[in-house]
Formats: C-alpha cells, structure tokens, sequence
C-alpha cells in the first residue's frame, strides 16, 4: 500500500492527494503533527526518511519519493491509471511541466514568502514579507490572466499536474493577497478548481485546521 506522509493544511500535501483522488488509488496517508485525529504523529519516521523536514513524501515498499512534483510522476510512470496527469505528447507534456513550476515558484513561493513572514511574529517581519510578496503574486496573476483565456484548465481541456498544483497555490494566494476583480480569468479558474471533486475533498479534510493560517483564513471558500 502506498503511504503518503504529510498534513491535510499543507499546500503540497494537498497537491499530491489531489493527484491521488483524481486517479483514485488507494493509499495510507500518514499524519505528520500532534492534531491527527487517532493520535498517532509519524513525525519520527517521515524525519528518518527525509531529514530536510519537507513533507510530503510518498513511501512505495522500499522507495521513498519526496518533492510532490516527482511524487505525481512517479505515481503516473509506476500506476498507470484511466487518468493521465501528463499527456504522452511530449512536447505536451513539457507544457505542463511549465505550469507545474509556474504555479510552484510564481504563486506557491511569494504566497509562502508572507506566511512565513507572519509566522515570526514580528509585525515588522510580517509587514515586509507581505510588501515583497504582493507585487510577485499580481505579476503572477496577471499572466495567468492573458494564459488561461480560452482554456478550461492550466493547460487546456484536461485536467492534469499543473492543475494539482494550480489548486492548492491559489487557494491560499487568494488568502494572502485576494485575486482582484480586474482578473476574471483567474478567478473563475479559482472557483473551477474549488469545485473539482479531488480538491473538494482535500479542502473539506483541511478545513478543521484553517486557524493555523497565520495570515487569518477568510470566512469564505
């Protein structure tokens, strides 16, 4: 069975569990942190498997997967599914890898940037890490405007890793510095991705911990 270490509030767990609801394979997910629900915190084995302390990683029998990029790959290349979250096409395929960094370093990134700012609890820090994020997600949101006219998903028709990542980043950017109205594009992505089945899901699951969002979670989504 695979395992798959991590936190249901985690940006990159939930790009990983979408991957894995969309192509419905069966795993175990193993809580990282002392809120799991049975009380059991897998902390101890996920830092003896990856002691750079970034989660997730997936365990496959003796095979431990971390970047939840790789993760989604992997997943693809060894469980091949009616679902494919990278076209054959390779050049397709490149196409998605883009967007799959796109969303990773142009919105994960300076959204996490402020988060992490917030965290110190510095009002100072907190300040300033916002002040440089901002300016990085509107560069980010708009392009995703001008890129996503025409297109239902991150990269056209079907639903792909790209979208994995697109979910979980913009629904905490947002959070951070709210997609403006001069972005429709963009915020009509945003909602078909809320209302995607798979992030659905990971949304629901997360959403006993939205206190821990030290930006303040808004009272909507």
């Amino acid at each position: 069975m695979l395992q798959l270490f991590g936190h249901p509030f985690s940006s990159y767990t939930q790009k990983v569990l979408v991957a894995l609801y969309e192509t419905a394979l069966p795993f175990e997910f193993r809580w990282i942190g002392p809120d799991a629900p049975d009380g059991t915190d897998h902390g101890v084995e996920w830092l003896a498997r990856w002691p750079l302390r970034k989660f997730p990683i997936l365990v496959d029998g003796e095979r431990t997967l971390a970047e939840s990029s790789i993760i989604v790959e992997y997943l693809q290349l060894t469980y091949p599914a009616p679902v494919a979250l990278l076209p054959a096409d390779p050049l397709a395929a490149l196409d998605v890898r883009f967007l799959d960094r796109f969303f990773d370093l142009h919105v994960m990134a300076p959204m996490q940037q402020a988060v992490d700012g917030a965290l110190t609890g510095d009002p100072a820090k907190a300040r300033d890490a916002l002040a440089l994020a901002v300016p990085k997600l509107e560069r980010a949101y708009a392009w995703l405007e001008q890129h996503l006219a025409g297109r239902t998903w991150a990269a056209g028709e079907a639903f792909t890793l790209a979208d994995c990542a697109a979910a979980p980043s913009l629904f905490y950017a947002d959070w951070t510095h709210p997609i403006g109205e001069q972005y429709p594009q963009l915020r009509a992505y945003r909602a078909r991705l809320l209302a995607r089945p798979s992030f659905a899901r990971a949304v629901e699951e997360a959403r006993p911990f939205r206190a821990y969002f030290p930006l303040g979670a808004p009272e909507r989504d």
